[in-house]
C-alpha cells in the first residue's frame, strides 16, 4: 500500500512538472502577463527603412540623411540659390563683361549641382534640408535663366522674325517642373510604391544635361562679337527644344507609371 502511494505521488509530481513546463511561456521577446510594452516597441523604426526620397532617388541605408543642418553639399546648394539674383543683375549689363559674368555664374551653378550630389553620396553628407533645397535651387536657376532669355529676343538673322522661338520651350519646361514637383510631393505622401513610380530615371537625367548645355550656349552666344555666334544660337535653340521635348515626354512617362500603380 505504501509502495503504491509513493508511486502515485511520484507520478503526480512528474505530471505536474510536465504541465508547468508546457504552460510556461518560452524565453523570447514576447511580454509576459505582468510585462508591459510601450507603443514605440509595437511600431517599426522608420529610421531602418531603406527608402529615402531625395529628388526621387532610392538611397541605401548607408546613404541616409545625416542630422547636420549645414553640410558641405548643402552650403553649395545655398550658394546656387544666392547666385540667382547675381545672374539677373549681370544679364542686363550690355557688354562682354556682363555676358561673361552671366555665363560663368550659370556654368558654375551647373557644376556645383553635380558636385553637391557627388559629395552627398560619396561622403555620406546628405541632409534632409539639402534634399529639400537641391531641386528648389535647380528650378530657380533654370526658370530665372529661361525668363531672362525670353525678355531679350534673339536679334540675330532669321531669329528676329520668330518672337515665340524661346517662350514656347520655356513654358513647356517651367510648366513641366511645376507639375512634376506637385506630383512628387503627392507621391511621397502616398507611400513607397508611388515614390518609386516617380523616381528619377535616365530620361530625366538626359533632359537635365541637354537643358543645362542649351542654356549655357544661349547665354554665351548673346555676345554678338563672337565669331559664328549665329551658329551657336541655332545650336542652342535646337538643344533647348530637345530638352523641352524630353521634359514633356518624361512627365508623360511618370504619369503613366503612377496610373499603373493606381490600377493595381
Amino acid at each position: 500500500m505504501t509502495a503504491c502511494a509513493s508511486s502515485a505521488h511520484a507520478l503526480g509530481i512528474r505530471s505536474h512538472h510536465r504541465k508547468s513546463s508546457s504552460s510556461s511561456p518560452p524565453s523570447s521577446d514576447f511580454p509576459g502577463p505582468d510585462e508591459t510594452r510601450s507603443p514605440s516597441d509595437m511600431v517599426p523604426d522608420r529610421r531602418d527603412a531603406d527608402w529615402t526620397l531625395r529628388n526621387g532617388h532610392r538611397l541605401s541605408p548607408c546613404h541616409r540623411h545625416s542630422g547636420q543642418l549645414l553640410t558641405l553639399p548643402t552650403i553649395l546648394t545655398l550658394g546656387r540659390v544666392a547666385a540667382v539674383p547675381l545672374l539677373v543683375c549681370t544679364f542686363y549689363i550690355d557688354n562682354w563683361s556682363g555676358t561673361t559674368a552671366t555665363s560663368s555664374i550659370f556654368l558654375l551653378a551647373a557644376v556645383t549641382d553635380w558636385l553637391d550630389g557627388y559629395l552627398a553620396r560619396k561622403m555620406n553628407l546628405g541632409s534632409a534640408f539639402g534634399a529639400f533645397l537641391d531641386p528648389v535651387a535647380d528650378k530657380l536657376m533654370v526658370a530665372a535663366t529661361l525668363v531672362l532669355l525670353c525678355t531679350r529676343p534673339l536679334d540675330l538673322g532669321m531669329f528676329k522674325k520668330v518672337p515665340w522661338l524661346l517662350p514656347v520651350p520655356a513654358i513647356a519646361i517651367i510648366g513641366r517642373e511645376i507639375t512634376m514637383s506637385a506630383v512628387r510631393e503627392w507621391a511621397a505622401s502616398q507611400g513607397s510604391r508611388f515614390s518609386e513610380a516617380v523616381a528619377v530615371n535616365s530620361l530625366g537625367k538626359w533632359k537635365t544635361a541637354t537643358q543645362m548645355t542649351a542654356l549655357t550656349i544661349l547665354l554665351i552666344a548673346r555676345d554678338s562679337s563672337l565669331t559664328g555666334s549665329g551658329i551657336f544660337i541655332a545650336f542652342g535653340v535646337f538643344l533647348l527644344y530637345i530638352s523641352a521635348w524630353l521634359a514633356v515626354w518624361s512627365l508623360i512617362v511618370y504619369m503613366g507609371k503612377i496610373w499603373r500603380v493606381l490600377q493595381n
